[in-house]
This record gives C-alpha cells, sequence and structure tokens, in this order.
C-alpha cells in the first residue's frame, strides 16, 4: 500500500529520468565512444600533460656528462640481453656482450641522453623513430630501456656511486616507465579542457544525489521511514 502516492510517484520518475541518462551515457555517441569511455580517455590525457619529466630528466642526466663508468649488467634472456647491448652501442658505450651479461664501458650522461631522447619520442608517440633507430617494435625498445636502467641502477649501488644511482632511477621512473605506460595517450593540458572536467565533476555529484533521493522518495512515498 502506497502512503504518499506524490512522494513514491516523483521518486519514481527520478528514477526513470536517472535510467534514461544511464542509457545515454552508454551510447557510442561521444566522439564514438560511450560517455565512460570518452571521460576515462580524457583524463588519461590530462594526467599525461601533467606528467612531462623529460626537461627535468635531461638536465639531471646533462650533469652526468663526462662521467665514465664500467658496469656489468645481467639479464633474465639473452636476445633481451643482446638487444640492450646493441641499444648501449648506438648510444656510445663498449657493449661486450656474453650471453645473459654484458659488460659495458661508456659515459653515463650519454647513456642516459640517449635514453631520454627515446623516452621523448615515445612521449609524443613517435615510435616509429625507435623502430628505425632499433629495428624493434618500439615498445620492446623502452621496456629493454627500463630493464637497462633497472640492472645499471643495482650496479652503481653496489659500486657505492649512490649519486648516479639516483639519476638513474629517476629517469626509469619519471621517464621511462611514464612513457611506456601513456604510450598512444594524446597529452593535453587540464586548462585546455577545464569546461568539460568541470561539467564531469559537477555531473558526477548531481547524478549520484539524483539516484541517492529517487530511491528516498520511493521509499518514503511507500511508506518506509528510519525511526530514531
Amino acid at each position: 500500500m502506497i502512503a504518499n502516492k506524490k512522494e513514491f510517484y516523483g521518486g519514481a520518475g527520478l528514477m526513470v529520468g536517472f535510467l534514461v541518462v544511464l542509457v545515454i551515457i552508454f551510447m557510442p555517441i561521444f566522439h564514438g565512444k560511450n560517455g565512460l569511455d570518452y571521460l576515462d580517455a580524457l583524463y588519461n590525457s590530462i594526467s599525461k600533460g601533467s606528467a612531462y619529466y623529460i626537461p627535468a630528466m635531461q638536465k639531471e642526466a646533462a650533469a652526468l656528462d663526462g662521467k665514465t663508468v664500467s658496469l656489468d649488467l645481467a639479464f633474465a634472456k639473452d636476445n633481451q640481453a643482446k638487444q640492450i647491448g646493441e641499444m648501449l652501442m648506438k648510444a656510445g658505450a663498449l657493449v661486450n656482450i656474453g650471453g645473459q651479461k654484458l659488460k659495458v664501458e661508456g659515459d653515463l650522461g650519454k647513456i642516459l641522453a640517449a635514453c631520454l631522447a627515446d623516452a621523448e619520442s615515445m612521449y609524443h608517440n613517435d615510435g616509429k623513430a625507435l623502430t628505425d633507430r632499433y629495428g624493434i617494435d618500439e615498445r620492446q625498445a623502452t621496456y629493454n630501456w627500463y630493464q637497462a636502467l633497472k640492472a645499471m641502477e643495482k650496479n652503481l649501488n653496489d659500486q657505492k656511486l649512490f649519486a648516479a644511482s639516483k639519476v638513474v632511477s629517476a629517469i626509469e621512473k619519471k621517464a621511462v616507465e611514464t612513457v611506456y605506460n601513456y604510450y598512444t595517450v594524446q597529452p593535453q593540458k587540464i586548462m585546455d579542457r577545464a569546461g568539460v572536467v568541470l561539467f564531469s565533476l559537477v555531473f558526477y555529484v548531481v547524478y549520484t544525489l539524483w539516484y541517492g533521493f529517487s530511491i528516498m522518495f520511493m521509499f518514503e512515498g511507500w511508506g518506509l521511514k528510519l525511526e530514531h
């Protein structure tokens, strides 16, 4: 038995409107995407736009120009070690490849500069630059840099070259890992899409309240109330 028909049907009307909007959200009408996919892509692009650390990393790497290092690096597979060895040679290092292990000697600043040049290309979604340079898939080349930097960081720490290791670690996380994760995403600045971002946040709050009030009105109209 409905205790308050006006309140109950008002809540039911709100619920119908809520469901209509929900159906619209899941329709591919937002540049060929549904609402969730569109906003996910938008926030990914804004996130990428705020994660451009490469210029700062280039300054830190430049401080290591002329610093010659000798490194013993180990990897999980022979093929990976061979690819990384060839990439390091293109960066100007002398490399002795022995199965899964590499002996590397070279200017650490120049090696890191080469790594960051590749990261810059990947940030701007120019994977072809890496494919042309190394003859392998651009994601694989970026992953190779990630593995190389991890191995370099460990060996530098073993040699107690902590300042250099810190720079290598920062480049690994802020440049190489970032561009790998965001590859193919177009970077945008939040101020360029401030209107859409503000609307999406306000809509989220309003839409959540919309659902809550529709449920509350229907239950109260039905005669169910919370008692203290």
